[in-house]
């Protein structure tokens, strides 16, 4: 879970330099709000995907479409219908469409079957 911390929200042992507190971006806040995302065993290579690629948001959509994608178009025999894992992948994948076409993005939602008592919403 990322920590969240508002300016003046938590205890805060700092030695305040007027000189180089705005000079040096380095080990010095940017802006009022700090977002730390998790420890990362490559922070460097996690920040130039996020700034170049796309935001976790994106990457897991474009992750959940391609799935979507391949569970629908499997054949029939193989079918995962009925499947609680497949079942509840697919309303979050209804939701989010939900979300997303109430924004008027693209979205992907999953096809009904023919099988009685499978709803998605």
């Amino acid at each position: 879970m990322p920590v969240f911390k508002l300016p003046l929200s938590g205890d805060v042992v700092q030695n305040i330099s007027p000189f180089t507190a705005f000079m040096s971006p380095i080990g010095s806040q940017f802006g009022l709000i700090n977002i730390t995302l998790g420890k990362s065993s490559a922070p460097d290579v996690e920040s130039d995907v996020l700034s170049d690629v796309g935001t976790y948001g994106k990457q897991l959509g474009q992750i959940s479409d391609a799935l979507l994608v391949l569970i629908e178009r499997l054949p029939k025999e193989l079918r995962l219908d009925g499947e609680p894992a497949i079942e509840a992948f697919k309303k979050m994948v209804d939701q989010i469409a939900e979300i997303k076409e109430k924004h008027r993005r693209p979205a992907l939602r999953p096809q009904p079957h023919a099988r009685p008592g499978t709803e998605y919403a």
